[in-house]
Formats: C-alpha cells, sequence, structure tokens
C-alpha cells in the first residue's frame, strides 16, 4: 500500500502591498508539486488565497497585477464610514473569483475577519467568496465596511493578521504560513493616512503573531519590510520576493512531506 497523501494547510497572512508575495510564494509551490488542502486568508492573504483557490492562472495574475491601474483599488467617497466605496474592487473581485462560491471549490477556503459590533474574528466560509474577501480587505476608516447578517464587516488583520488558530482546528499533516508584516529588514515609513493606520494595526498584532508563529511547521517570511503598505506598483519586485522565501524553504518542505506516511 502506498504512502497517504499528505494534508497540507496553507495560511496567508495579511499585509496590503506586500500581501502580493504570498503570488510568489504559490508559483513556487506549484512548480514544485505543493498544493495546499485548506487556504486560510486575512485581509491580502485571503484576496490572493481566495483567487487561487478559484483556479486562477498564478503566472497570468502576476502579469495582470503588472499592468494594472492601481487606482482601481480606490474609488475615493465623501467618508460617512470609510473613504473607499469598494464598488471598483468588489467589480476586481468578481471576475477574479469568477463569481464563485465557497461550495463550488475543490479545496477547502477560510476568510478571516473581523465582526465591529462583537469584536471577534469572524470566519467566512459559506456563500460569495468575493464578498468575503471583501469584507477581509476593509481596512478601517479606508474602506466601507460590509454589513453582513447582524455583522459590520472590517478588515481581519485588526483581529487575526496571521490565522494560524483557524488552521489549527483542522486535522493536518503539515502547517505552512507565510508572513509578510514582520519580516527581516522592516523599515516603517509614514507616508500617507494608510501607513498610519497599517503601522497601527501591525503594532497591536505583534504579540499575537509571536505566539500563532509557534504552532507553524514551516514559516516562510519574504524580505518585504522595505515595501510600504500602499506600493502596489512595486508588484514585480514584491512577488520575486515571495518566489526568493518560497525557494529557500522549499527543499526543506518537500522533505517533510515525502517523510509523513
Amino acid at each position: 500500500m502506498g504512502k497517504k497523501k499528505p494534508k497540507i494547510a496553507l495560511v496567508l497572512g495579511a499585509g496590503s502591498a506586500r500581501g502580493l508575495a504570498h503570488i510568489g510564494v504559490l508559483q513556487v509551490f506549484n512548480e514544485n508539486g505543493i498544493f495546499p488542502d485548506i487556504i486560510v486568508g486575512s485581509s491580502m492573504g485571503a484576496m490572493v488565497g481566495g483567487v487561487y483557490a478559484c483556479g486562477a492562472d498564478l503566472a497570468m495574475l502576476d502579469k495582470m497585477i503588472a499592468r494594472m491601474d492601481n487606482r482601481i483599488f480606490f474609488d475615493v467617497r465623501v467618508p460617512r464610514l470609510g473613504f473607499v466605496a469598494g464598488r471598483k474592487i468588489s467589480y476586481l473581485l468578481d471576475l477574479l473569483t469568477k463569481k464563485k462560491q465557497f461550495n463550488e471549490l475543490d479545496i477547502i477556503l477560510q476568510v478571516a475577519a473581523t465582526d465591529l459590533l462583537s469584536g471577534q474574528t469572524i470566519v467566512l466560509e459559506e456563500g460569495s467568496i468575493a464578498e468575503a474577501i471583501r469584507a477581509s480587505i476593509s481596512i478601517p476608516g479606508i474602506f466601507h465596511p460590509v454589513k453582513k447578517e447582524e455583522m459590520i464587516l472590517v478588515d481581519g488583520a485588526i483581529t487575526d493578521r496571521l490565522p494560524v488558530d483557524i488552521a489549527l482546528q483542522h486535522d493536518v499533516d503539515l502547517l505552512i504560513a507565510v508572513d509578510v508584516t514582520f519580516t527581516e529588514g522592516r523599515a516603517v515609513e509614514i507616508r500617507n493616512v494608510l501607513d498610519v493606520i497599517m503601522s497601527s494595526l501591525d503594532l497591536m498584532q505583534k504579540q499575537h503573531f509571536e505566539a500563532s508563529a509557534q504552532n507553524t511547521d514551516f514559516l516562510l517570511q519574504p524580505r518585504v519590510g522595505a515595501f510600504a503598505s500602499s506600493d502596489f506598483n512595486k508588484s514585480a519586485e514584491i512577488i520575486e520576493m515571495g518566489r526568493v522565501a518560497a525557494r529557500e524553504q522549499v527543499n526543506d518542505i518537500l522533505a517533510a512531506l515525502g517523510e509523513i506516511n
């Protein structure tokens, strides 16, 4: 009797533009036959993980982001609950996810968001994937929140920047997490209101991150610390940093998978 296929959970953390490094990580994993059975994502990790789970071509996604007008992320409005209405990003998410529902996926996808009313992390795993991602990337004060049932949902990074705890609820053989926030050589540069908000969220999550990181089998930290939260125009460099980080550990990951009966 042959070995059973190891069950892999992949956790993709928040990080705004730095989260584009997740694309590079997934590219290298695919090239080496590493395919996650479960993806748990927060904020930009939810966006990249969700689009991947919907069957996106990673090479095409790479090229599309490099050529995209980054203003699609920001359709500014007079602020009531947020500066950005989110209509353009919702349209983009519908396109990238092919308007799929969670129950149409071949792998398990879980998206972390934060309910402002309860203050709790909410795991989104039913209904529209695009809507779930839209909630998870809704930076407070920047994006208009998503109202769902009795909840007001905003960025998953507020309560769980690297949602390892959610992945631990599954019976898996290997848990791999990718952090794009607390990376080596991180330099804080405040250039705009987005940087102010994201740096504040980072500080709030440092202790929680350190506890969560200890529960992973492999922790990848692409060296994207020099990039700002708003550096979407540097997508090619950020994605390459993800590829570099994945290449550094891919042989160890393959060896660990080979040892699992």
